[in-house]
């Protein structure tokens, strides 16, 4: 398809700088495409009444680290400033990273990576140099020990539609982080995770919804504008992911009672999707995943989506066209903007039924 049948028009106050508190406050765009009532205005704190018993939510426990880093290379006398953010963790002591200036670099070389001037350094080595500005860092530190140098030395990795307008601060240490955050490995939230607080998930347990956990350690390719004309020609960058045995047990327990997969966020999507086995059912799975999904693909996993809204031209919004159909999305997002909803990371939510 070509890349410009999902681009719309978005003005710029309506990306969210800040989340909504309590979290439980944002709105939520209910869309059902086979309803005769299309969209249903409501809130996060519905979800209760707009689920159902013995349905499941499955929720992504990745941890985001502080992957924006920003130090030194030395050449001699010449000295370069350079920016990275990391994307994905190839070893224990081994990062990809989309590096700013890129063409500073040569492999071989060290950066020097340090928050503030007079604070700890982190050294990496410059072992490859791909396309695009990625290049392959390993670093002095290794496991644990280099995820603890990391949190010194970098910053949050906002979007880049949030970090043009504010800087970070240490309040987005807290905001950018979901409750479920559990293990350390990704460089962007699930953002549809923000909306959670302990106290909502008790009420949806009490009501008889469930809720399992899986890990997409999600990457700044989630970031990447898409270049070409064709999503034919767009390639995603690979995230890692894993589904424990326990939570692939009670996804297929949940259908076998005619209970619904609810996806929180496009990330745990994802996932699902690239480990279901082809008669719908699950089974304990890890590895890499690049599954970009564009109107045509066949859902086998999951039955409704919860996820924030997304910008034009992204892969997230031709994923959210997949589920729900591009043309209802098209009329869903225009809703939305007329109706003063928040867009992106901070912002608000939708919780989409499937097309078919």
């Amino acid at each position: 398809m070509r890349v410009d049948d999902f681009d719309f028009h978005l003005p710029p106050e309506c990306i969210a700088l800040r989340p909504v508190e309590p979290r439980e406050s944002a709105q939520l765009l209910v869309v059902k495409p086979k309803s005769e009532t299309l969209f249903l205005d409501s809130h996060i704190s519905d979800l209760v009444r707009l689920l159902r018993a013995g349905d499941c939510l499955v929720v992504n426990n990745t941890k985001v680290l502080p992957a924006r880093l920003v130090g030194t290379r030395r050449r001699g006398a010449s000295i370069a400033r350079i920016e990275a953010t990391l994307h994905k963790r190839e070893d224990g002591d081994t990062w990809r990273a989309f590096v700013r200036p890129a063409k500073k670099l040569s492999t071989g070389e060290k950066v020097a990576f340090r928050r503030y001037e007079n604070g700890d350094t982190l050294i990496a080595d410059v072992i490859a140099k791909g396309d695009a500005g990625e290049v392959l860092f390993r670093f002095e530190v290794a496991g644990e020990t280099l995820d603890a140098a990391i949190r010194t030395v970098g910053v949050m990795p906002l979007p880049p539609y949030i970090a043009a307008k504010r800087p970070e601060d240490d309040r987005d240490e807290r905001d950018y982080q979901t409750m479920f955050a559990d293990r350390s490995g990704a460089v962007a939230a699930p953002t549809a995770g923000l909306h959670f607080t302990p106290d909502l998930i008790q009420n949806l347990h009490q009501a008889g919804i469930r809720s399992a956990e899986v890990t997409l350690h999600v990457g700044a390719g989630t970031f990447l504008p898409v270049k070409v004309d064709d999503t034919d020609d767009h390639r995603m960058h690979a995230e890692w992911g894993e589904i424990s045995w326990a939570t692939a047990s009670l996804l297929n327990e949940t259908k076998a009672k005619g209970g619904r997969i609810i996806a929180v966020g496009t990330t745990s999507l994802r996932l699902l999707e690239s480990a279901v086995n082809d008669d719908g059912s699950f089974k304990a799975w890890s590895g890499d995943t690049a599954i970009f999904i564009t109107p045509g693909y066949g859902f086998k996993a999951v039955d409704v989506l919860m996820t924030n809204f997304h910008l034009p031209r992204s892969t997230l919004f031709m994923l959210v066209s997949a589920f729900s159909g591009l043309d209802t999305m098209q009329k869903a997002y225009k809703h939305a903007i007329e109706n003063g909803y928040r867009f992106y990371s901070y912002g608000d939510a939708c919780l989409l039924h499937r097309a078919s």
